[in-house]
C-alpha cells in the first residue's frame, strides 16, 4: 500500500516539484508525466498505475483532437508558400499612408494571420523578420512597432482555428464549434482596440509613427490589383471559417478541407512541390507531438491530483477566502496570469481547466448573470483564452517577449520589449473587463448560430 499524504502536503510537493523541475529547464510534457508516475507509485500500489492508460486512451481516441495536425499543417503551407510576406506587403501598401498605418497594417495581418495559423510563435516570430525592420527604416518609435507586433501576433489564442481553443473544448467537453464562434467578437475588438491605439496615438505625435513617403504610396487601382493576389488565401479563411459557423461541416472536418486548400493556394501561387510540403510535414510532426505529449503529462498528473482529493480541497479553499462568485472568477483568473509567466500554454489549460470548470459549474449561471448554464461554459473558455492572451505578453517571462527578442536587432535592450507591451497589455485587460461585464460579447454570437 502507498503512503498516505494529507491533501495540502501534497499539493505543496506535487506543484513544487513541477515549478524546481520545470525551471531546471526539463521540457512541460516529461515533467508532468514523470512526476505523476513516481507520485502514482509513492501513494498508490501497482493497481493505480491503471490510471495512466485510462486518463491517455480517451484523448488518443479523441475525434476532435484531429483537427489540431490539421490546421498545424495548413498553416505551415500558407507559411512556407510565402503567402504571409505577400499578405503584409498587400495590407502595408494599402494602409501605409495613414499616420500609424503601418503598425495598424501588422495588427490587421497578424489578425488575418490567427485566422490562418492558430498558433502564436508563429506569427510573433513572422512579422517580427517582416514587419519590426520596414516601421524601424520608415523612422517608427521602436516601442509602438514591438508591441503591436507582439499584440497582433497574441491574437492567434483567441481568432478561430485557435488550437488553444479545440484543447479547451475537449478538455471543458464543450462545443469546439460555439468555442470558435463565441471567441470572434471579443478577438475582433482586441485587434479592432490596438489600432485604434497606435493610430490615435501616432495622430497625436506624428513622430511615433509617421506615414510613408509620398513616392512609396500607390494608386487606389493599384491597392485593388494587390488586393486580388491576396484573395486566395482570404477565401480559404472565409470558406474554412464559413463551414464551421453555418454549421455545414465540424472543425475537423473544415480543417480538412483548410488542409486541401493550403495545397490548392500554394499551386496557385507556384510554390507547391515536394519541399515545401516535406518541410510543412516536419513542421506539423514536432508542433503535434509536443502538444499530444504535454497533453497525455499533464491528464495523468491532474487525474491523480483529483484522486486524491485535489479538486475538493481547491474548492473549499476558494469558499475560505470569503470572496463572492466574481471575486473567486477573478482570483483564477489572476491565477491564470499568473502561471502563464512560467507555465507553457497546453499546460496550464490542462492543469487547471479539469479543475476551475466544476467549480465554475457549482456557482452557477445566475451568479454571473447568465441564464442558460451552457452559456457558462462557453464564457468562461472564452475568458480563459483572453487571461492566457495576457500571459503571452506579460513581463517578465510572457512567450511573446522572448519570441519577439529572438528576432528584434540586438541593439534593443530587453527592459525596451517589456515597456513596449505594457500599453497593449492595458488594452488587453479593458478587452477582458467588458467581457466579463458584458457575457452576451461572447455569448450572442454562438446564440444566434446554434439557435
Amino acid at each position: 500500500m502507498g503512503l498516505e499524504i494529507g491533501i495540502e502536503w501534497l499539493t505543496l510537493i506535487m506543484f513544487g516539484s513541477l515549478l524546481v523541475l520545470l525551471m531546471a529547464g526539463l521540457p512541460l510534457a516529461f515533467v508532468t508525466g514523470g512526476l505523476a508516475c513516481v507520485f502514482l507509485f509513492i501513494l498508490g500500489d501497482a493497481e493505480a498505475l491503471n490510471i495512466v492508460p485510462s486518463r491517455i486512451f480517451p484523448l488518443m481516441t479523441n475525434y476532435q483532437l484531429s483537427a489540431i495536425p490539421l490546421f498545424i499543417f495548413m498553416a505551415a503551407m500558407l507559411e512556407r508558400a510565402g503567402i504571409i510576406n505577400d499578405m503584409f506587403d498587400v495590407i502595408y501598401k494599402v494602409l501605409g499612408g495613414v499616420k500609424g498605418g503601418l503598425a495598424a497594417a501588422t495588427i490587421l495581418a497578424s489578425t488575418i494571420l490567427a485566422a490562418m495559423v492558430g498558433v502564436i510563435g508563429a506569427a510573433v516570430v513572422t512579422m517580427g523578420i517582416i514587419a519590426l525592420p520596414a516601421m524601424l527604416k520608415r523612422g517608427y518609435d521602436p516601442k509602438i512597432a514591438m508591441g503591436s507586433i507582439m499584440a497582433g501576433g497574441t491574437l492567434g489564442i483567441l481568432i478561430p482555428p485557435s488550437i488553444l481553443a479545440i484543447i479547451y473544448a475537449v478538455v471543458a467537453e464543450q462545443s469546439v464549434g460555439e468555442l470558435f464562434i463565441g471567441a470572434v467578437i471579443p478577438g475582433l475588438m482586441l485587434s479592432g482596440l490596438y489600432m485604434l491605439y497606435v493610430v490615435v496615438r501616432s495622430y497625436i505625435n506624428p513622430r511615433l509613427g509617421p506615414p510613408i513617403p509620398v513616392e512609396e504610396r500607390i494608386s487606389t487601382g493599384e491597392k485593388l490589383r494587390l488586393m486580388g493576389n491576396m484573395s486566395a488565401p482570404i477565401v480559404l479563411i472565409v470558406v474554412v471559417l464559413g463551414v464551421i459557423f453555418t454549421g455545414i461541416a465540424t472543425p475537423v472536418e473544415a480543417a480538412g478541407i483548410g488542409t486541401f486548400g493550403a495545397f490548392i493556394v500554394a499551386a496557385i501561387h507556384r510554390k507547391l512541390d515536394w519541399y515545401t510540403v516535406s518541410e510543412a510535414c516536419i513542421t506539423t510532426l514536432k508542433a503535434s507531438a509536443m502538444v499530444i505529449w504535454i497533453m497525455f503529462g499533464a491528464t495523468i498528473f491532474v487525474g491523480l491530483y483529483v484522486l486524491e482529493g485535489g479538486q475538493q480541497f481547491v474548492q473549499d479553499s476558494l469558499a475560505a477566502t470569503g470572496l463572492g462568485p466574481w471575486g473567486i472568477l477573478i482570483l483564477m483568473q489572476i491565477l491564470l496570469i499568473i502561471l502563464g509567466m512560467f507555465l507553457d500554454w497546453v499546460g496550464i489549460l490542462l492543469l487547471c481547466v479539469p479543475i476551475f470548470v466544476p467549480i465554475i459549474k457549482a456557482l452557477g449561471a445566475q451568479s454571473f448573470g447568465l441564464s442558460d448554464p451552457n452559456d457558462l461554459v462557453l464564457w468562461f473558455g472564452v475568458l480563459y483564452l483572453v487571461n492566457m492572451q495576457m500571459s503571452f505578453l506579460s513581463p517578465p517571462f510572457g512567450y511573446a517577449l522572448f519570441y519577439l527578442r529572438g528576432v528584434a536587432p540586438a541593439e534593443i535592450p530587453m527592459s525596451d520589449i517589456f515597456r513596449s507591451a505594457l500599453p497593449f497589455l492595458g488594452l488587453q485587460l479593458v478587452g477582458l473587463t467588458i467581457c466579463m461585464l458584458f457575457p452576451q460579447v461572447i455569448t450572442w454570437l454562438p446564440g444566434l448560430v446554434y439557435d
